[in-house]
């Protein structure tokens, strides 16, 4: 799952860019927000309205989001304080002498972090090497397919060998949250790069915007991933309908939740061949996110105290939500859950903006939504169980996501209920859960690693496609 749940995500911009619309910043400051044993670059940048107001814009640059607006700004001789209501921070800080120094505190979802602004002319670029420069050596064509299950038109991009045949193809399906057709995250493009690699090597790729992303119709927020299942499968139909594409060689290749989601569509077509699961989950929802978050907090060097109760918290929560009949008797025992929690806090903790009604009754409709519910309570090995096709699983060994010490076991044991003698797991030492080599694992470095793709992933990815479709059909 790449976009993060009920993790301490610190700068949760998603959705919130403003355009600058040509404004002309007066002053530039960079600072370096860490935590444990990771750091956030943090841009401010200062501007004067038509109307001659002091204002600024906050950037993360590793996080891929600019142009957050401050909500309010006071600047004086020897102190600078900002808000950012969109978001829930604040920062107060004063001036060293120089002025070109600020030293302070930024504030956000009840932490205190120290963070020290530099003046500075040139805003530091955040590098991608691996992202493929025009022109490439393929053919690049804008395509477009119908769920006509759901009746949805889906965009993307269809990228074939310029040269003539009928090849092997693959679809791209990407991990939870709304993903565009590049599975774009913290400036990241790891669709494009796998699609650019596979088509250097014969490999015809198509890769699309999700529902309701980009150019894609549909609804996203409405959706569950049964719903994306049948996008999936929609893209093979449309794969199947290309002269170029060789019908007997087709396969999927999932990341994270699309890990989750191509066992499924295997198990409901026999038109896909073979499978590459990048960070698949194992096991249901309900245990894995607890599980993602026990070990997030620990690597950010949270007490264990804390660590116990918030795990606590989510499996009672995800209890109710798994057994409940439905999402108006979930909530009503999820509001006496909080009001049973708020009861036993001091005066000072029940004020907190994050204990407040408001923010447990936006948790709480996040947590019934159709995708979430879903999640939480399906199970992987009901469509494992059923997977015959070859199945390439890898795994980043510092993944704290989908850890692979609890999900590998369960994924082999439902292929080995399946009878299936196809299949090779892999767990890759020192690679995260974009497969970036990785100091911590934490989501927080993502953005700070110039790395989208550790280059022997993709060897081995080419190479099971290539060995599948040789074994199945002949290749030479």
């Amino acid at each position: 799952m790449k976009k993060i749940i009920f993790v301490l995500f610190l700068l949760s911009f998603y959705g919130l860019n403003a355009q600058n619309e040509g404004i002309k910043y007066d002053s530039f400051w960079q600072g370096n927000l860490k935590f444990g044993q990771t750091s956030l670059k943090i841009v401010l940048k200062i501007f004067k309205t038509d109307k001659g107001k002091i204002s600024a814009h906050l950037d993360s640059p590793d996080q891929g989001e600019a142009n957050i607006p401050v909500t309010e700004i006071k600047i004086s001789d020897d102190s600078l304080e900002f808000s950012i209501a969109s978001i829930g921070a604040s920062y107060k800080g004063g001036f060293e002498k120089s002025g070109e120094i600020i030293t302070g505190i930024f504030k956000q979802s009840g932490y205190n972090l120290p963070l020290q602004f530099e003046k500075t002319k040139r805003v530091a670029e955040v590098k991608r090497p691996q992202n493929p420069k025009r022109p490439f050596p393929y053919i690049e064509e804008e395509i477009v397919f119908e769920n006509k299950h759901d009746k949805i038109k889906l965009f993307g991009t269809l990228t074939m060998p310029d040269r003539n045949g009928k090849f092997p193809a693959v679809v791209l399906i990407s991990g939870s949250g709304p993903q565009d057709r590049d599975e774009t995250i913290f400036n990241h493009k790891p669709f494009l790069i796998i699609s650019d690699y596979l088509t250097r090597n014969g490999i015809a790729v198509l890769r699309y915007d999700d529902r309701g992303v980009g150019k894609s119709g549909g609804n996203f927020s409405s959706a569950t991933t049964e719903d994306f299942m049948k996008d999936a499968l929609a893209a093979v139909e449309y794969l199947k309908s290309r002269n170029e594409v060789d019908r007997n060689k087709i396969g999927l290749i999932g990341h994270s939740e699309g890990g989750l989601i191509a066992p499924m569509a295997v198990a409901s077509s026999d038109d896909v061949k073979f499978l590459v699961l990048l960070a698949p989950p194992g096991i249901p929802g309900k245990d894995l996110i607890p599980l993602q978050t026990e070990l997030i907090l620990k690597a950010q060097g949270v007490d264990s105290s804390t660590i116990s109760r918030t795990v606590s918290q989510l499996k009672a929560v995800f209890d109710i939500i798994t057994y409940s009949s439905d999402s108006l008797t979930a909530y009503k025992k999820l509001e006496e859950l909080y009001k049973n929690e708020i009861a036993d806090m001091s005066g000072k903790e029940k004020n907190k903006t994050e204990n407040s009604f408001e923010a447990f009754d936006r948790k709480a409709k996040t947590y019934l939504s159709p995708w979430f519910r879903f999640f939480l309570k399906y199970n992987p090995s009901w469509a494992l169980e059923n997977v015959k096709v070859p199945v390439l699983a890898l795994w980043g060994g510092k993944d704290l996501q989908v850890p692979p010490k609890e999900n590998m076991p369960a994924l082999k044991r439902a292929l080995e209920n399946a009878g299936n003698k196809k299949v090779k797991t892999v767990v890759c030492e020192q690679l995260n859960h974009l497969f970036q080599k990785s100091n911590t694992g934490l989501p927080l470095e993502y953005g700070s690693i110039e790395e989208t793709i550790y280059t022997p992933v993709l060897e081995m990815i080419e190479d099971s496609i290539k060995e599948n479709v040789n074994q199945s059909a002949g290749l030479k």
